[in-house]
């Protein structure tokens, strides 16, 4: 591959993670990334706390609302992964213009995403709630907040893809800074909204919806003048910009399966929360709060998972496949230690933290048998993040795709109607076919890794 040599403001690469200590240059990447995510899921749990002061409804709102726009992940996450694997291969092959070329491109198709989303949002709201069996008093609170909510998409494409684009390139600081000051100030803005304090207005549930859109409305301004100051690894020059077609292509062929992997955890995720539905209002709320807890669990994983997509991506460039190799499981080791600890957390402290969310005797029971269930699976699903994420880093991510089909819908979903239904478990068998899918994937997903198919992966 031919090198590019641009002048020095677009390429400031601090450290080079294809050499050095692979410890160090995972700690490098996922530490800023752990901080960042774990505040965001912090954020998810005060917000939920906040949330939860309105009474059940306002809580199944949320959760209901949630389980849907995490559909705006679909596209979202296809961008980004396309992204981190091209910019990481071309920064490991030292491309520097390539890496660039890719990031512009990538931030052309999260805007066009954004637009998308927020009217489609606007449109189909009240259907798309009917449909997931919202009611009453928890349809009228989801409507307002799920509308909201999509528009702040037009803010979310961008941030969210340069984000990742910088950490393609070796830059987890600079987006997690960012990252850290958008949550911070969404978490100041969440209770003057959702409560009215002072001269705010009291808009309950769309409260906690408008604070996060002004957030990450903030914090993609930010981004975007730190890509155009080409003050980071990475830089857009508008003087340049143009759409490339073939460079499009290149990204959405790798996010294609990434984005469809998405699509089928959602439609799992909303057809899961339609079963639980079935059970009630307290249901829905103690699964909507157990979901934002495992987020809350899952961010050190995300972490470590986009740090082994980073090194994978560079290392492959940079032609040393079995450092990448290494890289990804060392990157797993250091999750799974924390999953061991999280697993005793969760078994000793479960009614307590249910209880930070809502204090009502059911909630808290069914939140528990939720919250149990999954913590015995935790080892299984280090497994299948962090690997997963590694297979894509490289380019592949079609294995993961395809193992996640498998396990969501020949494996979870058909377990979940058996032994919920036709055993008659009721909602434990629910928790009991999510659990053993949990354990499936992850097996599935570190076969796979090991055979080594991914280091073959071709991008150019």
């Amino acid at each position: 591959m031919n090198k590019d040599p641009l002048p020095e403001r677009e390429v400031i690469i601090k450290r080079d993670l294809t050499k050095g200590n692979i410890i160090r240059n995972i700690w490098h990447l996922a530490f800023p990334l752990i901080i960042g995510n774990v505040l965001l899921g912090t954020f998810e749990m005060v917000d939920m706390a906040f949330v939860g002061r309105l009474g059940p409804s306002a809580v199944a709102a949320v959760s209901l609302s949630g389980a849907i726009t995490g559909i705006i992940w679909i596209v979202i996450m296809g961008i980004s992964t396309g992204t981190v694997a091209m910019v990481a291969r071309f920064i490991g092959a030292k491309e520097f213009k390539r890496a660039n070329n890719v990031a512009t491109q990538s931030l052309l198709i999260s805007l066009s995403g954004g637009v998308i989303t927020a009217i489609a949002g606007f449109l189909f709201a009240q259907s798309i709630l009917k449909a997931m069996g919202a009611r009453g008093e928890v349809l009228d609170l989801g409507i307002s907040y799920f509308r909201i909510i999509c528009f702040g998409a037009l803010a979310v494409f961008p941030s969210v893809t340069l984000a990742f684009a910088l950490r393609g390139a070796g830059d987890a600081l600079t987006p997690t800074k960012v990252l850290i000051f958008s949550t911070g100030l969404n978490i100041i803005l969440d209770p003057l909204f959702i409560f009215g304090i002072g001269c705010f207005p009291q808009m309950g549930v769309a409260g906690s919806a408008i604070a996060t859109v002004i957030a990450r409305s903030v914090e993609m301004f930010i981004l975007l003048v730190i890509f155009l100051k080409g003050k980071s690894h990475l830089h857009i020059d508008l003087k340049t910009l143009k759409i490339e077609p073939g460079l499009i292509w290149k990204i959405m062929k790798i996010g294609i399966f990434v984005s469809i992997t998405e699509l089928m955890w959602n439609i799992s995720s909303l057809v899961l929360m339609r079963i639980v539905a079935f059970y009630g209002t307290f249901a829905i709320a103690a699964y909507g709060i157990g979901i934002r807890l495992m987020l809350a669990v899952q961010m050190p994983g995300f972490a470590l998972a986009q740090s082994a997509a980073t090194l994978v991506g560079q290392n492959l460039g940079a032609n040393k496949p079995e450092r990448a190799e290494k890289s990804a499981w060392l990157s797993l080791g250091f999750y799974e230690i924390m999953m061991i600890a999280l697993t005793c957390v969760i078994f000793l402290f479960t009614p307590q933290v249910i209880a930070v969310f809502n204090t009502n005797p059911e909630v808290i029971k069914i939140g528990v048998s939720y919250l149990k269930f999954m913590a015995a699976t935790f080892v299984f699903m280090a497994l299948s993040i962090t690997l997963a994420g590694a297979m894509q880093g490289a380019g592949d991510s079609f294995s993961p795709m395809v193992i996640d089909g498998i396990t969501l819908f020949a494996v979870r979903i058909p377990l979940v109607i058996i032994l919920a239904n036709t055993l008659e478990l009721g909602i434990i068998g629910i928790w009991t076919g999510i659990a053993i899918s949990n354990i499936i994937e992850g097996l599935c997903m570190s076969f796979r890794f090991s055979q080594g198919k991914w280091k073959y992966k071709i991008i150019s």
